[in-house]
């Protein structure tokens, strides 16, 4: 791992990612194997103008360790202190930053039902700051931090040390921290994604139609649904990065509008444990079948968290021009993967992607079409043979992407 990207990574997601100003602080939760880069973020941030940096240190050998050994009351609540004390933060310009770690098969063998509830629960606790999140009520973002499980999840054939420095090498290269000035590059790129935001929002489809190996379905979007590529917009137009690396475009699917099959194309992590080679039937918005060759009970849990977990709340198009999905790399995280690859997401829709949606009550949301849940699951669907046709309200029909690529 070089050094200098290192630094240049930890610059560039307090300049770009939640472009720290004076007067703001931090929310960190970070993996053991981020403490170097987390040191960096937080000398980076007080130079900015940060006031306070707060760290949480989320360990996978804990998490494990709670699932095997703690009593059934440890599963039971999330402590209202504990919400309340981030949630006065949030509401006092405390950003978000979680440096994730993935270990993609970390719970398994753990029982499913157990991680299930405690889902519900914490989801449930945790959704006053949900909200703020999906709202862009707090400037947020997620990074990830190569660490050996990880590496060895996806670089099996290689020794320990070699599989950790070339994830580094694939992060930093990803993140455009190899280039001379990555904060220019990812102003650049924004740009760029702008542009495809821009072209979308002005073509007003009514629906999108995607064909593919598996996947014949029709995705109406909601009635003033909004695209959104790149940065996002906090307060009085401050913006920040969400996630970095991002190569995604994404909009607001209507809930009760989307009907026919949609097959992954890729391996799915949630909660610690993957499924692979599933698909999706859905009729007037909601999954009405689905299987897996792996995880079909993991899906089924997902499925079954409240009674929205089964629609779509997410639309996101990514060209296969992507470097990520260039490198021809398989990362087992949705934070890399997504954008390697068109995709949806199960469960709850961001604000953002609707015009006018903060001054909306929660049921007119809802009668609009938008979805809201305890959960926001990714899953991959894009590959080089898919083609999507946007379709307006007069039934004039444009070719949006053709063999995986944007055709305009």
């Amino acid at each position: 791992m070089k050094q200098d990207y290192l630094r240049a990574y930890a610059n560039l997601l307090v300049q770009t990612g939640l472009h720290i100003i004076p007067g703001d602080s931090i929310q960190m939760t970070l993996s053991p194997e981020a403490i170097p880069l987390a040191r960096l973020i937080t000398e980076a941030a007080y130079k900015a103008g940060a006031l306070r940096v707060y760290t949480e240190l989320y360990d996978s050998q804990n998490i494990l360790a709670r699932y095997r050994y703690a009593s059934s009351d440890s599963f039971a609540e999330v402590p209202a202190y504990d919400v309340d004390i981030v949630l006065k933060r949030y509401e006092n310009r405390t950003h978000r930053l979680y440096l994730n770690s993935p270990d993609p098969e970390l719970l398994k063998g753990i029982d499913g039902q157990l991680i299930s509830d405690w889902n519900k629960v914490s989801s449930e606790a945790l959704r006053p700051l949900d909200a703020m999140i999906l709202g862009n009520r707090v400037k947020w973002l997620v990074a990830a931090v190569p660490g050996n499980a990880w590496a060895a999840k996806v670089f099996p054939d290689l020794p320990a040390d070699e599989a950790l420095e070339r994830l580094w090498e694939l992060v930093f290269q990803a993140c455009r921290c190899n280039l001379p000035d990555p904060v220019q590059a990812w102003a650049a790129h924004d740009a760029e994604l702008k542009r495809v935001e821009t072209y979308l929002n002005d073509a007003r489809f009514d629906r999108l139609v995607y064909r593919g190996p598996g996947t014949s379905l029709e995705v109406g979007l909601v009635e003033g649904h909004r695209w959104v590529g790149g940065s996002s917009e906090f307060g009085d137009g401050e913006s920040f990065m969400a996630n970095i690396p991002t190569e995604e475009i994404f909009t607001m699917p209507h809930r009760d509008r989307v009907n026919g099959r949609i097959a992954a194309t890729l391996p799915l992590s949630w909660q610690g444990l993957l499924i692979r080679d599933f698909w999706f039937q859905f009729e007037n918005g909601v999954v009405t079948d689905f299987g897996a060759a792996e995880g079909r009970d993991v899906l089924e849990r997902m499925l079954a968290t409240d009674d929205s977990a089964n629609r779509l709340g997410e639309a996101a198009l990514v060209s296969v021009d992507s470097p990520i999905y260039q490198t021809d790399v398989l990362f087992y995280s949705t934070l890399f993967d997504e954008n390697a690859s068109c995709h949806f997401a199960l469960g709850s829709a961001y604000e953002e992607n609707l015009h006018e949606s903060a001054g909306m009550t929660k049921e007119a949301r809802t009668e609009h079409g938008m979805n809201e849940s305890l959960i926001h699951v990714d899953f991959m669907v894009g590959s080089d043979k898919l083609d999507i046709t946007g379709i307006k309200k007069d039934g004039s029909e444009l070719t949006v992407m053709k063999g995986g690529r944007f055709a305009f």
